[in-house]
């Protein structure tokens, strides 16, 4: 991945923007509605949390004593690791669960680093090049993937892709096992050398102890288990830990891929001179698609990430507040002629994305 800063937007053209914030703008004054999180995101917080810790807790203290159940116990500490991920872990680092800087730092430090990940890492992956270069080819991380993988038109192809659409299922499934265990590391070197550390007003020297300990506290208190459970042997405990975060990580796939690598959205390239043919927002939308937004709990159980396009344009805004916004978005779009892209359904996003997968390895 070459440097983004190299890129520009075309800013001529930030009418569509400015109206549109104006509009989001006055939803929140006119409503007497705050932007960030609610009792609504706190309720949610909670049960997260507590669908994650008290089936943890129940493997330390060995309370049902039944290598059935040890299973079922991490299948649902998998279900709501990407709860977590998805709900809180996702607005805190994103500066939108509450108004106080410190406390949407040790949210989103905190729910990070107890699933295994690295918070710096993600929120220069996440809200510095994914949010700003969104699709755009040997920029945006999300859709540079493996080399046996291909997630957009201008990437080389191989003939291993033609076989992608039936693979990749499976590798999604490794997300969250390698961001504990190799990812932030391999990151933090890489951004170290492109200069995202200091962007971030960070020290690679300070930072790698930081993270390594980070690591040896996950693995400490992941292991408790198989130390305290005399029962319980390390390859019982080997296999809960991967279903665990296998069911983690696949769950947040099937939510990010049909946002972005789906038959709808751009992959535009920019000039030979650096420039980019859109403003950044009307890039957002063109990249950018939503689906089952008619469906409340689907919404709520995902962090209202079905919402991506108003997630794209207003990342400081609490998921909570996506689906009142999310009509102001399409009417202004529409009344710009700019694309508002949408899947009826969870499942049609989903095989969008798998038709995109297919055609990808061909084309």
């Amino acid at each position: 991945m070459s440097n983004p800063t190299i890129l520009r937007f075309n800013n001529n053209n930030r009418v569509f923007y400015t109206e549109l914030k104006k509009r989001v703008d006055n939803y929140f004054k006119d409503n007497n509605i705050s932007k960030i999180g609610n009792v609504n995101m706190y309720i949610k917080t909670v049960f997260m949390f507590a669908a994650y810790l008290v089936p943890y807790f129940l493997l330390v203290f060995n309370v049902f004593d039944s290598k059935l159940m040890w299973l079922f116990l991490a299948i649902i500490m998998g279900f709501s690791m990407a709860g977590i991920g998805l709900c809180v872990m996702h607005d805190a680092n994103h500066g939108s669960y509450s108004k106080n800087t410190t406390f949407n730092k040790i949210i989103g430090y905190v729910s990070l680093n107890l699933l295994g990940g690295y918070s710096l890492n993600w929120k220069i992956q996440h809200n510095v090049i994914h949010h700003t270069y969104t699709n755009v080819h040997d920029q945006d991380e999300d859709s540079d993937p493996p080399a046996f993988m291909r997630f957009e038109p201008h990437a080389e192809r191989k003939p291993m892709h033609k076989l992608q659409f039936l693979y990749a299922w499976f590798f999604y499934g490794l997300m969250t096992l390698m961001w504990s265990t190799t990812k932030d590391f391999k990151q933090i070197t890489r951004y170290n050398r492109k200069g995202f550390l200091k962007g971030a007003n960070a020290e690679f020297k300070k930072e790698l102890p930081v993270l390594i300990v980070s690591k040896i506290g996950y693995y400490a208190y992941m292991l408790l288990p198989y130390f305290l459970v005399k029962e319980m042997s390390i390859l019982e405990w080997l296999c809960g830990f991967v279903v665990m975060h296998y069911i983690a990580g696949l769950l947040l796939a099937m939510i990010f891929q049909p946002a972005h690598v789906v038959l709808e959205t751009e992959f535009p390239l920019p000039s030979d001179e650096g420039n980019l043919e859109n403003h950044w927002a009307e890039h957002q939308l063109r990249t950018t698609m939503n689906f089952a937004t008619g469906d409340p709990i689907f919404t709520w159980l995902v962090g209202g990430l079905n919402h991506q396009v108003e997630h794209h344009l207003f990342p400081t805004i609490c998921h909570v507040h996506y689906p009142k916004i999310s009509k102001i978005v399409e009417s202004t779009a529409k009344e710009f002629n700019i694309p508002y892209k949408k899947q009826k359904t969870f499942l049609g996003a989903l095989w969008s994305h798998e038709v995109m997968l297919w055609k990808l390895g061909r084309a």
